[in-house]
């Protein structure tokens, strides 16, 4: 939790004046503070394009491998390195000037995004330069993620946290209704290289974003840095000493790390299941980015207390279970979209809560490390989860497989709600 107030940004002078604008700010006050509306409005752009990027390197490995294990193989590539280095990457955070260091990786991913398009256009890609540029993302993301998470606190204080994290989620899942949806179109009419050169072109709205905001507005503790390794092994020590931390952390990573990579098997349904190519890819995706988008604004449009947090958790693991489950014994596309619609809803309730309670509940010196380790349990695990699933997929077929990821994300669904009604059942002998 925050101490004091030493990194509660000035927020009266942001308020917007404009009567609708005024109108949005009561619903969403977040939105009050300056440099997050900037953040958001960048981050609008670049993500839309992130998710093209996305969808076009899933479809380009595919088309160039016919593999299912490939598909594994790069998500393997780009989360490997998450898991190796996102915890120094919280450490980091906590020493650094955070703005700095999200320009720095914005930039590096931009480049990135360039240079598989330009494999692409020059025809000389193949999967193991995809899993190369996979490989150095990850590696960015790793230092990106678990900073871009601290930085949001110091934009909008501890009030505003939770609204800001669901807007958040917003923004990003409604990028992830638009980008699919133009990448399955893109990829159809001209190949998958258009989708990355727009991704790196989008990346200069968030750059732009961060260069105006205003630092004055950001204030930092003058705490004196730790040695990486020590500062780790010091926050390593505290999420063990907080049941809480410890646990939200341990069923996100088998959460992530098995139940939700059954979307790495998502073209292998649209082409060979559905038979409706890079458009119906495009449409899974995108039916997932509605559930979440509509999940992420119910969660922003009201304040929760924290045992309807604990709720939400519940629920949201629940409603992405049945929606994989759903999918993998599907047969039509139109049901399938529905149920993608459900898996998204849910899986946004479920991780968007995960990170606000984490977030309300850590201790601001620990901040960037506890994130740090968000970050492996939610990306990090996955390496080795789309490697489990990819060879299952390899191996027994796509809807097996899938099932799979589903039934774990079911099973720790029944585990949260014994343990949620052991908890109430404790509250109320105590307030007793």
């Amino acid at each position: 939790m925050l101490q004091g107030s030493s990194m509660l940004p000035e927020a009266t002078e942001a308020m917007p004046r404009a009567g609708p604008r005024r109108w949005l700010v009561a619903g969403f006050p977040a939105l009050r503070h300056r440099n997050f509306r900037l953040f958001v409005a960048g981050q609008g752009v670049s993500l839309i394009g992130t998710w093209m990027q996305s969808v076009a390197q899933s479809w380009l490995v595919y088309r160039l491998s016919g593999s299912r294990f490939a598909l594994g193989l790069v998500a393997f590539a780009g989360y490997l390195p998450i898991l190796c280095l996102a915890p120094a990457a919280g450490v980091i955070a906590d020493r650094v000037d955070r703005h700095r260091l999200i320009i720095l990786t914005q930039a590096l991913a931009m480049l990135l995004a360039l240079a598989l398009g330009v494999l692409v256009a020059l025809n000389a890609v193949t999967v193991l330069a995809v899993v190369l540029v996979a490989g150095c993302l990850g590696a960015v993301s790793a230092f990106d993620i678990p900073v871009r998470q601290a930085f949001i606190v110091e934009m909008v204080g501890a009030e505003d946290l939770p609204n800001a994290i669901a807007l958040n989620s917003s923004i990003f899942n409604a990028a992830r209704v638009v980008g699919p949806a133009l990448a399955g179109s893109l990829v159809a009419a001209v190949g998958e290289a258009a989708c990355f050169f727009l991704n790196a072109a989008s990346y200069l709205a968030v750059l732009a974003a961060l260069l105006s905001m205003r630092l004055d507005r950001i204030r930092r503790s003058g705490e004196t840095p730790a040695p990486v390794l020590a500062g780790f092994l010091s926050g390593l020590a505290y999420v063990r000493r907080e049941p809480a931390l410890r646990n939200l952390l341990v069923l996100l990573g088998v959460v992530s790390g098995l139940g939700l990579q059954y979307a790495i098997l998502i073209p292998v349904f649209a082409k060979e299941i559905f038979h409706a190519g890079a458009t119906g890819y495009g449409l899974l995706v995108t039916a997932a980015g509605i559930g979440s988008v509509v999940s992420a604004l119910h969660l922003a449009a009201r304040r929760y207390s924290r045992a309807q947090h604990r709720r939400n958790l519940l629920v949201g693991l629940a409603m992405f279970s049945i929606g994989a489950l759903g999918l993998t014994a599907s047969r039509r596309l139109g049901l399938a979209l529905w149920f993608q619609a459900i898996a998204g809803y849910g899986a946004i309730r479920y991780l968007a809560t995960t990170n606000t309670l984490l977030q309300l509940l850590v201790d601001e010196r620990y901040r960037g490390r506890v994130m740090g380790l968000h970050t492996v349990m939610f990306l990090g695990t996955a390496s080795a989860g789309s490697l489990v699933v990819g060879a299952l997929a390899q191996r027994f077929g796509a809807s097996p497989a899938a099932a799979f990821a589903g039934s774990v994300s079911l099973a720790c669904a029944c585990w949260l709600g014994t343990r949620l009604r052991r908890l109430a059942v404790r509250e109320r002998q105590a307030a007793a």
